[in-house]
């Protein structure tokens, strides 16, 4: 109980210090999190890449209207959080030839300070308005580990047992169940056996996160992602198949897989939690609802799973003035499905209003608590363009695109630099459909055309500015998140 007054009272002192700042210094806190593939780390540098050129944001009222003066970076604002390494990820994508940078797999934060001209006559008498805008990167998978909080070991073990034991993830934990049944969970500590099941327990997390399956529900958040804390004994532990009630005996391998659970969520989530997390004030989450339309109706049910416990997490709503001051809420949630140019754009309000279906309950939860949310379908860049095929009589919609080498298309394997036309099938016109079934099952001949990897497209320079990238719904998004700020 103690604990848990002092995680209140610090977290309140930092809301009251960063409110203070705010007032000295208009600052939002813009968090970017996703699942692993979502596109984090390309919306960051189309973003910013294009507030620093101001062009190419008709959607983006503070830019079409002409009252962006000037955007620079600014020195990182917190001194324990890795800078966000914007000028390496855009040199890859200007590259000769362009590539897609790394996805994240850790915290880190970038400032961009935006002067404008205020939307009031008064306003502009009074000068130019500036604008910090922090902006967090963080891994998705992160926020799925904050339900571990109000979990004991015991309950967690049997969640992730339960789940792992209905299809499609039982024959990819084939591995690690054989060891969970030779484990004595009553028996004496044992580093080995901990280390084996931590072990097999994460290959099996792995084997559920990749394509052909895009499970999303994958907690804890850094067995997959470990960075320093690799090899750590707040790593190094695994679910048991303990009987109901069963309690932890003294120096068992029980207790000690208990105590390095609660480590996990004592020097992992909670840390998370307290210094990064309730700061926010605006979020994007972006999901690749693609991939698992692509994979079929237990990824799609999993994913909307995930996206229920990713928004579960966040604090949203406003209240009164001191409120606001004592307790920061985030007041914005923006829910972006990523890589819309994979589909003509006649598949854009369809993927969109799948993304809504996916998560439908819980932003009726966050609504009624006060916060504004919004779905849309994006490309932060988009590496293709659109045309039409003729397929005998009838003309079908095709996106054209250099794919990334090595991919095989109808058994022949792609050249490097080689633009092809693929038509990508089309979304069902019913969301419901959707969320049942997944994709429609695709013809024979257009099963490989399914998970097309494209490369960057050339960056352009528009009357003689810095080349941006062409994108799709970047500034609608960005109107939602940070339009009202620039009033």
């Amino acid at each position: 109980m103690l604990a848990q007054i002092w995680d209140h009272t610090r977290t309140a002192l930092g809301d009251l210090a960063a409110s203070a700042s705010d007032l000295a210094e208009p600052t939002v806190r813009l968090g970017v999190t996703g699942l692993s593939g979502a596109g984090k780390t390309v919306f960051i540098v189309a973003l910013v890449r294009h507030l620093l050129a101001r062009s190419q944001l008709p959607l983006f009222a503070p830019v079409a209207e002409g009252r962006i003066l000037d955007a620079y970076l600014r020195p990182q604002p917190d001194d324990q959080v890795p800078r966000f390494d914007y000028e390496r990820h855009l040199a890859q994508l200007l590259g000769s030839p362009p590539h897609w940078p790394e996805s994240t797999s850790k915290l880190s934060q970038l400032r961009l300070t935006v002067e404008y001209a205020p939307e009031s006559f008064w306003g502009r008498t009074f000068g130019r308005g500036r604008l910090n805008i922090d902006i967090v990167d963080y891994p998705g998978e992160w926020l799925l580990d904050l339900p571990l909080l109000g979990w004991s070991f015991e309950e967690w073990s049997a969640r992730m047992i339960a789940a792992s034991r209905q299809e499609p993830r039982a024959p990819l934990a084939a591995a690690w169940h054989g060891d969970l049944a030779a484990l004595d969970a009553g028996g004496p500590e044992d580093e080995t056996a901990a280390r084996k099941a931590a072990g097999l327990f994460t290959a099996y997390l792995a084997a559920c996160r990749e394509e052909r399956f895009s499970l999303s529900a994958l907690p804890p958040g850094r067995f997959l992602m470990p960075g320093d804390l690799a090899g750590s004994p707040a790593l190094t532990f695994a679910p048991l198949d303990l009987p109901p009630g069963a309690t932890a005996a003294k120096g068992s391998l029980h207790a000690m897989m208990a105590r390095r659970y609660e480590s996990y969520k004592q020097v992992v989530v909670k840390p998370f939690f307290r210094n990064h997390f309730v700061r926010l004030d605006r979020q994007i989450v972006l999901v690749d609802a693609l991939a698992a339309l692509n994979a079929g109706p237990a990824a799609v049910g999993d994913l909307q799973q995930a996206l229920g416990d990713i928004l579960a997490c966040f604090r949203p709503g406003s209240g009164s003035w001191l409120d606001s001051i004592l307790s920061r809420r985030i007041d914005r949630i923006l829910f972006a499905a990523t890589k819309a140019d994979h589909l003509h754009r006649s598949g854009h309000d369809r993927l969109q209003a799948i993304l809504r279906g996916l998560c439908d309950r819980a932003i009726a939860r966050a609504e009624f608590a006060g916060a504004r949310v919004d779905t849309v379908a994006l490309a932060a860049i988009r590496a293709t363009r659109e045309a039409t095929a003729g397929r005998g009589k009838a003309q079908l919609p095709c996106i054209v695109g250099v794919p990334q080498g090595g991919q095989r298309i109808a058994g022949r394997l792609l050249k490097d630099g080689e633009e092809i036309a693929v038509f990508p099938g089309e979304l069902p016109e019913n969301p419901e459909t959707a969320l049942r079934q997944g994709r429609d099952a695709p013809s024979a001949e257009e099963a490989e055309l399914r998970f097309i990897r494209f490369c960057p497209p050339a960056a352009e320079a528009i009357n003689g500015a810095s080349p941006v990238f062409p994108h799709i719904r970047l500034d609608r998004a960005l109107n939602f998140l940070l339009g009202d700020r620039f009033s």
